[in-house]
């Protein structure tokens, strides 16, 4: 099947004006000024007067539903598959949460397995909140290494939901992952939910400081501004620091704008969702005052919002593409667009709408209607 995406103004994410794309199966074959000599049956997209740009990479989405904080009631849906599409996102990386109790490991693979037959690239992680770590195969090391979804481990730190591991178990964890992921060709991954308890990431830099265990092992989400210092600390000795996108985008975009005038590096910046999971209100001593769940669309948006808050689209676009699947060790495969990377695209209008969305060559919206959506989908 042959797709040509004609006259885009082409961000991959670099800004490389007018070009067109051609797209065979679920590559790029080429990307040129102009491409005139067409396949027969080749299907057209005119981007004409639009941007294209990399299909959106999303590494913390609670694809089996998040939440649970506030009782049975308040256990969020999983994640639907058109949810991805309207949002921009062809690959992404599921996990668990808070709650490994009523969601499973066995269930967060079978939603991978389900988004990855449907037709966007999915990951995701063994592990959840607690230590020991809930695994499908009973280790944390076979799951990565074995299963061939998995990447990495996910964990709690520094929240009072936390098992409140230690620095030796945190050490055991990482080594597990490294010497996994080694084995099996994967990164090895230990994501980290990071809350606001008074330990931060000290724990993390100290261990990175005093053992042999590299630094891109360790990946801590949910950065914000009280653990700033922290972050500076974190990136200046080669880490990634991911935020996490918000509806309410401008203050979170100045939260990023700041870090980075502290000059940690750009492109070990990365912006995730949290899509689906539970985003709860806690007091002064820990007791639940509200809850919410994140949505997938809000991490576009949050790129949007750098740009308006004077980012150029080009440095913006790499928290959620290049950056992003450079530290998954999925780039260029991913995170780009240019001969030979997955066909991921997406094309987005005058007002930085998300317009079309192709993932492996198939386009899964157009101008704006979803053309595949979930089995069960209304």
């Amino acid at each position: 099947m042959f797709v040509c995406v004609k006259n885009a103004d082409l961000y991959s994410p670099d800004h490389l004006g007018k070009r067109d794309i051609l797209i065979c199966n679920d590559k790029v074959i080429a990307i040129e000024p102009q491409i005139t000599a067409l396949p027969e049956g080749c299907r057209i997209i005119d981007a004409a007067g639009r941007r294209v740009i990399p299909g959106l990479i999303d590494q913390h989405v609670h694809i089996t539903g998040g939440g649970g904080e506030s009782g049975f009631t308040s256990r969020v849906p999983e994640l639907r598959f058109s949810d991805s599409v309207k949002a921009g996102v062809t690959t992404l990386v599921g996990l668990l949460g808070t709650d490994s109790r009523t969601r499973s490991v066995q269930n967060l693979i079978a939603k991978t397995k389900a988004l990855n037959e449907e037709g966007i690239t999915a990951y995701c992680l063994t592990g959840a909140y607690e230590i020991p770590s809930p695994t499908l195969t009973g280790s944390v090391g076979d799951d990565i290494m074995f299963l061939q979804e998995v990447i990495g481990v996910k964990v709690a730190i520094s929240d009072h939901r936390s098992s409140n591991l230690t620095k030796e178990e945190m050490i055991k964890l990482a080594s597990e992952a490294r010497i996994a992921g080694l084995l099996s060709k994967k990164p090895g991954v230990v994501h980290m939910h990071t809350g606001v308890g008074r330990q931060g990431l000290k724990m993390i830099i100290d261990i990175v400081k005093t053992t042999d265990i590299p630094i891109k092992h360790f990946r801590p989400t949910h950065m914000r501004k009280i653990l700033e210092d922290d972050v500076v600390e974190f990136t200046a000795l080669g880490g990634y620091a991911d935020y996490t996108s918000n509806e309410d985008a401008d203050p979170k975009s100045q939260e990023i704008l700041d870090v980075l005038a502290r000059g940690i590096p750009e492109d070990h910046l990365t912006i995730s969702s949290d899509s689906n999971g539970s985003m709860p209100k806690w007091g002064p001593n820990k007791e639940l005052i509200g809850i919410t769940y994140a949505k997938m669309t809000s991490l576009f948006g949050q790129i949007k919002s750098l740009v308006r808050n004077g980012m150029p689209l080009e440095r913006a676009l790499c928290f959620v593409t290049r950056n992003v699947a450079q530290a998954l060790e999925i780039y260029p495969r991913k995170g780009c667009l240019a001969p030979d990377s997955d066909a991921d695209l997406v094309v987005i209008g005058p007002e930085m709408e998300i317009q079309t969305v192709v993932a492996k060559g198939q386009v899964l919206m157009e101008e704006g209607e979803v053309l595949k959506k979930g089995l069960f989908e209304d």
